[in-house]
């Protein structure tokens, strides 16, 4: 068990699921060790700094106490002065990350929306929820990892939060309740979600078997066109050669398709006079 009751994943692939006392401790300030050791220089940042190197070239089951002692050429134990294991250190990456620089909104995304209808002059909440969905769909691609971790319990850093009020500020010209800015929030990205772990899945695919796409699907044809002159399966047997074709954007589609649903929520409030 954790100092604070929780159970500790083993492996570090949870969130909060080590000491949580220690990690916000170490979020926001107060909880690095003093500077007196072995490795002069060694710091907190240093060591949140390789460990997200690590994860993003080889993935998250590289990162040990162990391996980063050899990448910041220090003695393992040295590590363990300025956090307690991998769950902690976890907890530190996710916030890391989660603070990177948010991209301008796209010229296009912006000029299509101009500014909010209540006339207050703030950027529209279309263009927040654009710069939303890709900002996160380049971190996801950035930072693979992050699709391999159960976020359900995030120890809340100072980038976690500055992010949350960053969105919601872009949020509030929708007009809606509370609960529900945290909703469009959660449903833009869960389909950012889905959509990346699709395309981790389908990559990592290719590497554990060596088969490219066009490869995987051929071996399949000869099967599945029989299967399409059997007559069980009449819906399929008549889509168009192109259904399933690469060229097809299914980020753009479901994200326009997201953003006409939120319109037309945002639009039935404002004719009820039902706005938050």
């Amino acid at each position: 068990m954790a100092n604070d009751g929780t159970t500790a994943a083993t492996d570090g692939t949870a969130t909060g699921s080590g000491d949580t006392a220690r990690s916000l401790e170490l979020l926001w300030g107060g909880g690095e060790r003093p500077s007196r050791g072995p490795k002069p220089g060694l710091t907190l940042d240093r060591i949140v700094t390789a460990a997200v190197a690590v994860a993003d070239a080889e993935g998250l089951s590289a990162v040990s106490m162990r391996r980063l002692s050899t990448e910041l050429g220090t003695g393992t134990m040295s590590l363990y002065r300025y956090v307690p294991g991998k769950a902690e250190l976890l907890d530190l990456m996710l916030d890391r990350v989660l603070g990177e620089p948010l991209p301008a909104p796209r010229e296009e995304a912006a000029e299509a929306a101009g500014t909010d209808t209540a006339g207050s002059g703030a950027p529209d909440w279309r263009a927040a929820v654009d710069t939303m969905a890709r900002s996160y769909l380049d971190n996801l691609r950035r930072h693979p990892w992050l699709l391999k971790i159960n976020q359900a319990r995030t120890v809340l850093g100072p980038s976690a939060l500055r992010g949350l009020e960053l969105a919601l500020g872009g949020l509030r010209g929708m007009g809606l309740r509370d609960p529900e800015l945290i909703g469009v929030i959660i449903t833009v990205n869960s389909f950012v979600e889905g959509l990346a772990r699709t395309q981790a899945d389908a990559a990592e695919a290719v590497r554990q078997t060596g088969l490219s796409d066009e490869e995987f699907w051929d071996r399949q044809r000869p099967y599945l066109e029989r299967a399409m002159l059997s007559g069980a399966y009449p819906m399929m047997a008549t889509m168009a050669e192109d259904t399933f074709s690469a060229d097809f954007d299914h980020f753009e589609f479901g994200l326009r398709r997201l953003i006409a649903g939120f319109e037309a929520l945002v639009r039935e409030r404002a004719e009820a006079g039902t706005t938050a």
